[in-house]
């Protein structure tokens, strides 16, 4: 570790004698090389096991912003999905509703009008597991609308469940299948231990998970299962959430995506163009398409991202931020939830530890 990161180490150190997390690891990457990679306290309390910088963590709603827009981007860009296409010419079920006519733009940039969350899940338990999809899609269909379309922005979990199942309509495959097969894996990503839904079939555990919750509903410490309620009814593979992965894996696909941005690279998996849309804030919102940007007043990233900075949190104590002026990526992956959601410290340290990145990286 270079002297400059001094303050940052310190800083993650004291963050674990505070418990803000009880463990986590921090990357930091600086115009395509990685200047920071520390592993800080446990994965696990009970066990007392450590946490290493290959430790896999529940992303939770990174899984929008790193497989369902990824999966979404790939569809436009090979003209089989338009921003502008509405949801029911593509999905039957939302045909003659008050949803019928929300845009995919819309559901990417979280003005669609859907509530931002529900608990489907309590529903979902009494119906068999493989009748589950259609059911959620049954109680999508049926939600009442919290503004019409287009007029507010709402965060909405809702909006990517919707978005899950449009991926795999027009696929034909299931969605961790899709950007397994036509993401990760050109990245050279592993979609069995790098980037990946856990799912809940017992096959062979691996070892290095952070856990997470005890959770109040299952009555169960989670370790390799998803924690998201509604996406564990879904067998842990939905739209807005059950992605897990370790923060090097994250990286590849992050600065894949800022190479093609750039298009620096001989071969890009996005075309250009269509990532300046997708990290474009719009019109009427706070949000790029799929990705947050930095808010005005009290940003997780802090206080020196650029405006040009695209990033997302997750509810499990993830998050990573690009600042695409400068070329820069910082991933956070902590495991805030465990062994409760109650502890919710890290938002005030958030934008500590992230001024403190851009204080090492951008003196002079």
């Amino acid at each position: 570790m270079t002297n400059s990161f001094k303050q940052v180490d310190s800083l993650m150190r004291h963050a674990i004698s505070e418990d803000v997390f009880p463990g986590a690891v921090l990357l930091v990457a600086r115009n395509d090389s990685i200047v920071f990679f520390e592993a800080y306290g446990y994965a696990n309390i009970f066990s007392r096991r450590k946490m290493t910088i290959d430790t896999i963590f529940d992303l939770a709603s990174l899984t929008k912003p790193l497989a369902t827009t990824p999966a979404v981007m790939s569809l436009v860009q090979q003209r089989k999905l338009g921003l502008e296409q509405t949801l029911e010419s593509i999905l039957p079920c939302f045909k003659k509703t008050d949803k019928g006519q929300i845009k995919i733009k819309s559901l990417l940039c979280h003005n669609s009008g859907l509530p931002a969350y529900r608990e489907y899940y309590y529903k979902l338990s009494n119906v068999p597991p493989d009748e589950r999809k259609n059911a959620l899609k049954s109680l999508l269909v049926k939600e009442s609308m919290s503004y019409p379309a287009g007029k507010k922005v709402l965060y909405s979990d809702l909006g990517f469940m919707i978005l899950g199942f449009v991926v795999e309509t027009v696929t034909g495959r299931r969605l961790d299948h899709y950007v397994g097969d036509e993401i990760y894996r050109p990245l050279g990503i592993d979609s069995d231990k790098g980037l990946f839904f856990a799912g809940l079939d017992p096959g062979p555990i691996i070892e290095g998970f952070a856990a997470t919750e005890i959770s109040p509903w299952r009555n169960i410490l989670l370790e390799g299962v998803v924690h998201d309620e509604n996406a564990y009814m879904m067998g842990g593979i939905a739209g807005h959430a059950g992605l897990f992965g370790s923060a090097g894996s994250l990286y590849i696909l992050l600065s894949s995506l800022l190479s093609d941005f750039y298009g620096n690279q001989p071969i890009n998996l996005f075309e250009k163009d269509l990532l300046h849309t997708f990290f474009n804030e719009q019109e009427g919102t706070d949000k790029a398409l799929g990705f947050e940007t930095p808010s005005l007043a009290n940003s997780s990233c802090g206080d020196y991202f650029s405006k040009k900075s695209i990033g997302h949190l997750g509810f499990t104590g993830t998050s990573f931020w690009i600042d695409l002026e400068r070329n820069i990526i910082v991933i956070l992956l902590t495991n805030r939830v465990h062994p409760s959601r109650e502890n919710d410290k890290i938002k005030f340290f958030r934008p500590k530890v992230h001024n403190a990145v851009m204080d090492c990286l951008l003196k002079p």
